[in-house]
């Protein structure tokens, strides 16, 4: 098991909630499903275990409300979103709302970097904006 306090291991698990949540949308896939085949994978070793089990968890069980959050800031519907940069808002509205541990300049910096790993070609832009106001909105003290 890995140092839960890692910051490489945070952001490794960063990237398998992304692949997640894409794989959610795309395959239909449920969440015993996605922690089964994800538990599994040999990089979950050298993720932050618990925090990926509690974010996809928790991301997961309140999909409703988090996509309510982004369709009220998002200039689209979230239908209409790619399902990369779908997955990386669901993760960064994840953490600006219920993971106050996590400074949001560190959520939006993790995000922009996983748009630009995994997304198009100028995604980073639009999460970065997009979570940008998200941050005034959901932690104003910031």
């Amino acid at each position: 098991m890995t140092k839960p306090d890692s910051k490489g291991a945070r952001s490794r698990a960063r990237d398998l909630i992304v692949q997640a949540l894409y794989q959610m949308q795309i395959a239909e896939h449920d969440l015993a499903e996605l922690v089964s085949q994800f538990h599994g994978r040999p990089d979950y070793e050298r993720v932050d275990q618990k925090y990926f089990d509690e974010a996809l968890r928790d991301i997961c069980t309140g999909l409703d409300a988090l996509e309510s959050n982004i369709d009220e800031l998002a200039d689209r519907p979230i239908a209409q979103l790619d399902p990369v940069e779908r997955g990386i808002l669901l993760l960064g509205f994840y953490e600006l709302k219920s993971r106050p541990d996590v400074p949001f300049k560190v959520v939006i910096n993790e995000c922009v970097n996983l748009a630009k790993r995994f997304g198009a070609v100028d995604g980073h832009k639009y999460i970065n904006a997009l979570l940008d106001r998200a941050s005034k909105k959901l932690r104003p003290e910031s």
